[in-house]
């Protein structure tokens, strides 16, 4: 059996799953039906697609969007309900009040059961906003699909199609919904979210029609359905939409799936595990405290109420909760910079990163080919250059420069093209390399050439074979033709003649070879992406019994030139590079294309190229063992002429020496590299969906930059965790050591239940949330990347605990102290105590801002900080002077004086840190001095 987690069952014959839930499904109808039956019987054209709004519109109101989402079991109202009784401490809370009120203590029963509804409700705000954050999450990468309707292509989303639709898809695109295909070339796709099985099922548009029921048909042998959520693997093709959302085979398994619970990120667990450490000491702590009260003779009631609500208040049971909603805020504000998270664990690891490995083309490089040298035997050249410029010629120029081999490079790269052309965005779309020669073609007086010819078949491009060739003919299949395109080295190798300018075809000799070789050269050396072209009258065919459409490789073709397209710089790379360098990541280019084009573009966004061994091609990298390959990587900063299997390699000998890897990558073959690496970085303009599903993240603008952006991000995350973290502990600690001490020295309580209720609420709400959303500080880039095993409590942060909590709690026992000089306790005395520990906990928040950096150097940006201590010192004038909370609390009004002094009193927490941090500064800027 399949250990796949999507696999329906029972089982078919081989473990493949079978829909014997669902006998009459699309997949199941439709693949016993052809395509002409198919369009007739939903009512569509299989060339043009769907053509009336109205109609289009009537069919989503029948089916509904093309999404899968589980329903909301319970609504939020019993969600707030049951608040109350899954958490064993409020439970004692209740519990106390009915206590109290069946002793007729009616008005602490009232206070217990307000703080009760108070505490409940904050909790479950944090925790409905915490889901809400992770909710939002799955919608930052939705599916698109590319869509004909009326004739017209565009990309949409994929939750707008309606059975119907035609929709195109090609090598490492995600299938949007279930297809019965029109259009199959060299198509096989990965099912293995479906079946288990991860070998590709290679597809066609034959009906299916054995002499067998359709309903014992297993998933992967309708061979004309693809199937919604799988990956095409190879190839492209082209098919109507039979099904959609819930009603697609993927959705029934979606369905059978929605009630697993997700496991927690690694950062939560660690959360979890801290929480429940802090709760065993915690109880410990206030079970004696409890005894000895009672002991001492105090009232087992009362006792038992400050146990409970110091339980409440001393346990961070809000912590993960808000590790949650701070790790889901911070990839929501990754998104508006246009890097996409998709795993919460990849938050953690970014912070971590100290080697990025990037792709060229379209990460570091703007990804947008512009035509601007082409070259072919015998060209005698043009301003000095042995190539013709096209970008320095105007269109008259070029048009009288046109000669017999020049016409037939545009012409063998206009139709072994892919581009397809937009109306909706008035351009042309797909291969950034397609795009150029097809949008170089007007400026030569030429048309598309693709109208004009047929195309029997095509062999298209891939990492291995490095080209890509086409079958064509104009009408007389005995007249076809293949063309090709790709790299030079691959081309000449598959070329016995050559084209001369006035069209003559001769043999190619290897003096001609190193001719061609050394022009491809000098175009790379300018960093040029460079492009071989040839033709042959040999036709190309496939094998269709096997699962990988063995093809015959084209021959005795016909050499005709060279074309170099310009793909400059992204405009703030070497900014961004510069920065990473700075904060001790490495930045290393790999990349596809010759090692002269790679250096040029690495000199010109500022790389380092030092020494004989800066860079490596891909042969090099397989004359290598794993270990020698991590011993020699140390200089390395381009890795040139690769496959995306060097890749793996890459990352593997990375690993091996430590190194926290990102990897970039767009393509099918890149996911393997992706899911290797610490931080898979795909690309969202341009890359596959194969990329994008097995990738960390997604870069929506394919900007290197944004790279920057996101670890800026990562690193400032978790400073912010730490940060509420220290807040909360040294909160918590200081409300238990106060309790505890009060308790053995035999003085009275200094807080009641109602005060430390009123404790939690600060320190598990707005003020500690606001820490978890503090702007990040540019400088974090200054720093070194965090160990992986680094834990979140260091020593660093143990100690700044740890010297907050003593000053509080020697601040509020002095005052408690001087209040109470009769020995009696007074409602005065314990205003005067619990406004002064809410006063030390805000000057603690606003401490605990920044590790290092002085508050008034940071100025007061955070406006939800601003918003959370301003409402909670309103909230404690609440207590304290309305005659209403004031019977609740226990309180009563105090003097203007008494505030300034406990103000200037409690500042000492906020100037104890600052000065700390001014120590931590200057020792930091003696030991770089010393250094330098």
């Amino acid at each position: 059996m399949s250990d796949n987690p999507f696999e329906l069952k029972p089982l078919g014959p081989g473990g493949v799953a079978r829909e014997t839930f669902r006998s009459a499904t699309p997949s199941i109808r439709f693949s016993g039906k052809t395509t002409e039956d198919t369009a007739t019987e939903l009512q569509t054209n299989a060339t043009t697609g769907l053509s009336s709004s109205q109609d289009i519109l009537n069919r989503r109101s029948i089916h509904g969007i093309n999404e899968l989402s589980s329903e909301e079991d319970e609504s939020l109202i019993m969600k707030f309900i049951s608040s109350f009784y899954q958490d064993p401490l409020i439970l004692l809370l209740i519990g106390s009040a009915i206590i109290s009120f069946w002793m007729g203590n009616k008005d602490d029963a009232i206070s217990i059961t307000l703080a009760i509804v108070i505490v409940v409700t904050v909790g479950f705000v944090q925790e409905y906003r915490s889901e809400k954050s992770l909710a939002a999450l799955n919608k930052l990468v939705p599916a698109e699909a590319k869509l004909t309707r009326n004739g017209n292509t565009s990309t949409v989303l994929a939750s707008t199609l309606v059975p119907g639709d035609l929709v195109h898809f090609s090598q490492g695109d995600r299938i949007p919904a279930d297809v019965r295909l029109t259009e199959a070339v060299y198509l096989t796709i990965d099912e293995s979210n479906l079946t288990g099985e991860n070998r590709p099922v290679k597809k066609s548009t034959t009906m299916i029609n054995n002499g067998t029921s359709l309903a014992d048909i297993p998933v992967n042998q309708r061979s004309c359905i693809a199937h919604m959520g799988t990956l095409v693997r190879d190839g492209h093709g082209s098919g109507i939409v039979i099904a959609t959302g819930h009603k697609t085979v993927f959705g029934g398994v979606f369905e059978m799936m929605a009630e697993i619970e997700k496991p927690k990120t690694p950062l939560q667990q660690a959360m979890d595990k801290l929480g429940k450490d802090l709760s065993i000491f915690s109880f410990i702590v206030i079970g004696i405290i409890c005894l000895v009260g009672i002991i001492q003779g105090r009232e087992w009631l009362d006792m038992f109420q400050i146990s409970v609500s110091l339980a409440v208040a001393a346990i961070p049971e809000g912590l993960p909760i808000i590790v949650t909603v701070t790790l889901a805020l911070g990839v929501l504000r990754m998104a508006r910079q246009k890097a996409i998270v998709r795993r919460l664990p990849s938050v953690e690891t970014l912070g971590s990163v100290n080697v990025i490995c990037s792709d060229k083309t379209g990460t570091l490089t703007q990804n947008h080919m512009t035509v601007t040298k082409i070259w072919s035997t015998d060209f005698k050249g043009s301003f000095n250059s042995p190539f013709l410029v096209v970008e320095r010629l105007d269109d008259k120029t070029l048009h009288s420069k046109l000669t017999q081999n020049m016409h037939q490079i545009l012409q063998c790269g206009s139709i072994c093209n892919n581009a397809r052309y937009s109306h909706e965005n008035e351009k042309y779309v797909g291969n950034p390399s397609d795009i150029a020669l097809v949008e170089c073609l007007p400026h030569f007086g030429l048309d598309d050439f693709r109208g004009t010819r047929q195309r029997v078949y095509e062999l298209p491009f891939s990492s291995a074979r490095k080209y890509m060739a086409v079958c064509v003919h104009t009408g007389d299949m005995n007249k076809a033709e293949t063309l090709a395109k790709g790299a030079s080295e691959k081309i000449v190798r598959l070329s016995t003649k050559y084209l001369d300018e006035n069209g003559q075809v001769k043999p190619i000799t290897e003096e001609v070879k190193h001719i061609i070789h050394e022009k491809s050269k000098v175009l790379a050396s300018d960093g040029l992406r460079v492009l071989a072209f040839a033709k042959s009258n040999q036709v190309i065919t496939s094998s269709e019994n096997d699962i990988h459409q063995e093809t015959t490789e084209p021959s005795d073709m016909i050499f005709l030139g060279l074309v170099g397209m310009k793909d400059p710089p992204r405009p703030n790379v070497s900014k961004s590079i510069a920065m990473l360098m700075k904060g001790g990541v490495h930045v290393i280019m790999i990349t596809g294309d010759s090692p002269s084009t790679a250096m040029n573009i690495a000199k010109q966004i500022g790389m380092p190229i030092v020494g004989d061994h800066a860079v490596m091609t891909g042969d090099q990298i397989d004359n290598l063992s794993e270990i020698a390959l991590a011993d020699a990587i140390h200089d390395v900063s381009v890795f040139a002429r690769t496959t995306p299997e060097h890749k793996v390699t890459i990352v593997k000998a990375l690993q091996r020496r430590g190194d926290i890897v990102a990897m970039t990558g767009d393509g099918v073959n890149d996911a393997p590299a992706l899911k290797l690496a610490d931080i898979g970085i795909a690309m969202g303009k341009n890359g596959t969906d194969v990329a994008k599903e097995a990738a960390d993240m997604v870069l929506t603008d394919d900007d290197f930059s944004t790279i920057l952006s996101a670890i800026e991000e990562g690193k400032g995350i978790f400073n912010n965790i730490q940060n509420f973290i220290t807040f909360q502990l040294s909160t918590s600690i200081a409300a238990l050591s106060l309790i505890a001490m009060a308790t053995f020295f035999g003085l009275p309580n200094p807080l009641n239940a109602m005060q430390i209720l009123w404790i939690n609420i600060l320190m598990d709400g707005p003020p500690a949330q606001s820490l978890g959303v503090e702007p990040v500080d540019h400088e974090v880039m200054n720093k070194p990347p965090r160990r992986r095993n680094d834990k979140i409590l260091t020593q660093l942060v143990i100690k700044r605990v740890i010297q907050s909590a003593i000053m509080i709690i020697l601040g509020t026992l002095f005052i408690f102290v001087k209040e109470m000089t009769d020995n009696e306790i007074t409602a005065r005395d314990t205003t005067m105590t619990f406004t002064c520990f809410v006063f030390f906990d805000m000057f603690n928040a606003l401490a605990c801002r920044h590790y290092s950096k002085s508050i008034f150097e940071m100025g007061l940006k955070n406006q939800m900080f601003n918003f959370a201590v301003i409402g909670s010192l309103i909230g404690q004038f609440c207590a304290i002077y309305v005659p209403f909370f004031q019977s609740i609390f226990q309180t009563e009004a105090l003097y203007f004086s008494d505030i300034v002094t406990l103000l200037v009193l409690c500042s000492t927490v906020f100037i104890g840190d600052e000065v700390r941090k001014w120590l931590m500064r200057r020792k930091t800027v003696l030991t770089s001095y010393n250094y330098v």
